[in-house]
């Protein structure tokens, strides 16, 4: 349940209130929207603002959810990608808290936490971001726990292991941004150079401007352009229309971190400096996997290529078929069956000597499948049928 009443809890950045009237940013319509979509949880949680002080602005807070913070389980810690929010979580929350204490929270900037201003330097910005991590980890005094980030997420909680690798028992990637450097000559199709030309007005100031810009059709606007994300939560989410919602009043907010993440983005899709060439600093003794969608438009890295710059590391990729970017949507089941392994793997040994052969070898999906099927009838059918 929740920690502290609304009223107590209203996120800084917000001015148009009007309860049940799309406005531009109504705080409250996010506050009810996200309730809703939270009620499908069947575990207990609690969501409160966790003070930070002025760690980028003067008086940060962090919007956080906890489930089954009592078990002594390696907690775990989930970071969203761009544009998203904790909510985009939920098919995930109930499989991954069954055995140990589970975090996720709206990034600095994003969701219901504060929106302060970010650093126009793209390092700059990197390394606020990842100091707002550092300073929510001390107020909740989380000395050692397990880092999960997608997308943008992934390229934060890979510069976060980077600052602070002590702290990270195993970093997990899903499908990162911001790992491949730009190609020198890159082939686009036709199609994509046309809407390059007709967003880039709009994205040349921040990578959201045409939904604020929208005004009054900027709902309508997310759930014709977005509607897949929608349709990937309509198997827990009866009325997918609240997650447009949710969408549309995360984003409609003034920029914080949208451009922060501007900051660090090069043309329309890559990272000014990306991680592939800072990945080899990685703390040895963190073990890394990255879980790549099958479908995805996210370049993958070679499992050889990410082994050769950490040689005395433990690397392992990971391929889910039949997913897209929103992996942990697409395939709830299956990413959360890998993901629930890594962590019981971490919990079995402090050391990172514990992944052997038999856990470094490739995943034979149609077994785990099967594996799954004879758990939960209707989880392996919906899985077996996208594979048809």
């Amino acid at each position: 349940m929740e920690g502290n009443t609304d009223s107590e809890n209203l996120a800084d950045g917000g001015k148009n209130r009007r309860d049940g009237y799309w406005t531009k940013f109504s705080e409250s319509k996010l506050i009810q929207v996200e309730r809703k979509i939270l009620n499908v949880l069947k575990t207990a949680y609690r969501t409160w603002f966790v003070k930070i002080g002025p760690t980028v602005g003067k008086n940060d807070k962090v919007w956080t959810i906890a489930l089954n913070e009592e078990s002594k389980n390696t907690p775990i810690v989930l970071l969203h990608g761009f544009a998203a929010g904790l909510c985009f979580w939920i098919l995930n929350f109930d499989a991954i808290a069954k055995n140990r204490p589970v975090y996720a929270i709206d990034l600095l900037g994003f969701g219901r936490s504060s929106r302060p201003k970010f650093s126009a330097n793209s390092l700059e910005a990197e390394q606020q971001m990842v100091e707002s991590l550092e300073a929510w980890r001390k107020q909740m005094k989380l000395e050692k726990f397990i880092l999960l980030g997608h997308s943008f997420g992934g390229y934060l909680a890979t510069s976060y292991a980077i600052n602070y690798p002590d702290r990270v028992k195993h970093l997990i990637l899903a499908d990162p941004w911001g790992f491949q450097e730009r190609p020198p000559k890159l082939e686009v199709p036709l199609w994509f150079k046309f809407m390059s030309v007709v967003i880039y007005p709009f994205t040349w100031f921040n990578p959201l401007a045409s939904v604020r810009a929208a005004g009054p059709i900027g709902p309508w606007l997310i759930s014709r352009v977005r509607n897949d994300i929608s349709v990937k939560y309509s198997s827990a989410v009866e009325d997918t229309d609240i997650i447009t919602e949710y969408i549309y009043h995360c984003n409609s907010q003034k920029p914080s971190g949208e451009s922060a993440f501007h900051s660090m983005l090069q043309g329309l899709g890559w990272a000014k400096n990306p991680m592939i060439l800072r990945y080899h600093t990685l703390d040895k003794n963190v073990p890394i996997t990255i879980i790549y969608g099958e479908k995805s438009w996210i370049r993958k890295t070679p499992e050889e290529v990410l082994k050769d710059q950490r040689p005395n590391s433990y690397v392992k990729v990971e391929i889910i078929p039949n997913a897209g970017h929103h992996i942990n949507a697409d395939q709830p089941v299956l990413f959360n069956d890998a993901v629930t392994k890594v962590c019981d793997i971490s919990d079995s040994n402090d050391s990172p000597k514990i992944f052997d052969d038999k856990h470094t070898k490739d995943i034979d999906w149609d077994q785990r499948i099967e594996h799954i099927l004879d758990e939960d009838d209707f989880s392996g059918m919906q899985i077996i049928n996208t594979r048809l």
